[in-house]
C-alpha cells in the first residue's frame, strides 16, 4: 500500500495503531487518512471519531480499509466519520480514482468555504452602507431611529439619563446658493467630522438626521454633560472656520443645537425625546441662531 502511494507521488507517515494515529494527525495534519478498522490500542472506528471530534469544521478525507466486508461494517465506518470504504485487497486503480475524487470534493469544500468567507465580508460591507449615510459616513436616520429606541429601553432598564443634542447648521440653504451644492458637500462631510470628535466614548453616536441636520446620542451623560458637548461642538464648528458671507449672525459656518434629557422616572419614548430636542432647536433658532438651548422638561 505504501509503495502504491509513493508511486502515485505522495507522501505517506505510517503509525502503528489508532492512538498514535490521531497522534501523528494531530501534528501533521495530513491531506487525507487511510485506516484499517483493526488495529491494536485503538480501532479504526473510535480514531476517525476523534479524529473529526477534534477538527469538526477542518475537514478531511477519511478512507476505511478492511478485509470486512459485510453491510454493517461500512455503516459504522461511515457513522464513526469516514467518507468511503475499501475492501482490501485494494486495486491501484481503484484506489488512485478514489484519493482523486476525494481531492476534489477537498477542493470543492475549500472553494465553498472561500465563497461564504467572501459572502460573509459582503454582507458585513452592505449592513455597514445600509446604516451610513453616504455623504458624511455618519449614522444615517434609519440607524439612528433604532439606536435611539434601544438606548431608551436601557434607560428604563439601568435608570441612567440618555440626552440628545439635535442640531442644524445656519442658513445652510443661503450657503448652498451662495457657493454650490459641492461646496456644500463638503461643508456638511467637514462639520459630520466636528461631531466625530466629539464622541468620545464607545457608545456616543453621531447621525446625520436630514439635509443640514444632525444628531447626537450620548448615553449616560445628564443635561449639564450634554450642555458641555454641545458648547464644545459648537466651538468646533467655528473652529472649521468656513466661510459664509451670507449668514446674518456669523461670517462663517455656525449651528444652533436643542439639547434634550430623559431619565427612567420620565417614562419619555424615543418620538418624545427627538420632539423636545427639536423644540428647543426651535427656540435657540428664534432667539438668534448661533446657539444652544437646553430642553425645560
Amino acid at each position: 500500500m505504501r509503495a502504491q502511494l509513493e508511486k502515485m507521488q505522495h507522501q505517506v507517515t505510517e503509525a502503528e495503531n489508532g492512538e498514535t494515529a490521531v497522534r501523528i494527525w494531530q501534528d501533521e495534519r495530513p491531506d487525507l487518512v487511510l485506516i484499517d478498522v483493526i488495529m491494536p490500542v485503538m480501532d479504526g472506528y473510535e480514531a476517525a471519531r476523534r479524529m473529526r471530534s477534534v477538527s469538526q469544521d477542518d475537514w478531511m478525507p477519511i478512507i476505511f480499509l478492511s478485509s470486512m466486508e459485510a453491510d454493517h461494517d461500512l455503516d459504522r465506518a461511515i457513522e464513526a466519520g469516514g467518507d468511503d470504504y475499501l475492501v482490501k485487497p485494494v486495486s491501484p486503480v481503484v484506489l488512485a480514482a478514489k484519493i482523486r475524487a476525494m481531492r476534489r470534493l477537498d477542493q470543492i469544500r475549500k472553494r465553498l468555504l472561500e465563497v461564504s468567507r467572501e459572502l460573509a465580508a459582503s454582507n458585513r460591507q452592505l449592513e455597514m452602507l445600509s446604516r451610513q449615510d453616504g455623504l458624511t459616513g455618519l449614522a444615517n436616520r434609519r440607524y439612528f431611529d433604532a439606536y435611539l429606541a434601544t438606548e431608551v429601553r436601557r434607560v428604563a432598564r439601568s435608570g441612567e439619563p440618555l440626552s440628545l443634542i439635535l442640531m442644524d447648521i445656519d442658513y445652510f440653504k443661503l450657503f448652498n446658493d451662495a457657493y454650490g451644492h459641492q461646496a456644500g458637500d463638503e461643508c456638511l462631510r467637514r462639520v459630520a467630522g466636528c461631531l466625530q470628535s466629539a464622541c468620545q466614548r464607545a457608545g456616543d453616536m453621531p447621525a446625520r438626521y436630514g439635509g443640514e441636520e444632525f444628531v447626537l446620542v450620548l448615553p449616560n451623560t445628564t443635561a449639564v454633560g450634554a450642555a458641555k458637548v454641545a458648547a464644545a461642538l459648537s466651538a468646533s464648528v467655528v473652529g472649521l472656520a468656513i466661510p459664509h458671507a451670507q449668514s446674518k449672525v456669523s461670517p462663517s459656518i455656525t449651528i444652533s443645537q436643542g439639547v434634550a434629557t430623559m431619565l427612567a422616572k420620565t417614562d419619555c419614548s424615543p418620538e418624545a425625546l427627538i420632539e423636545r430636542a427639536d423644540i428647543a432647536l426651535y427656540q435657540a433658532k428664534k432667539e438668534g441662531r448661533n446657539r444652544m438651548q437646553v430642553s425645560a422638561d
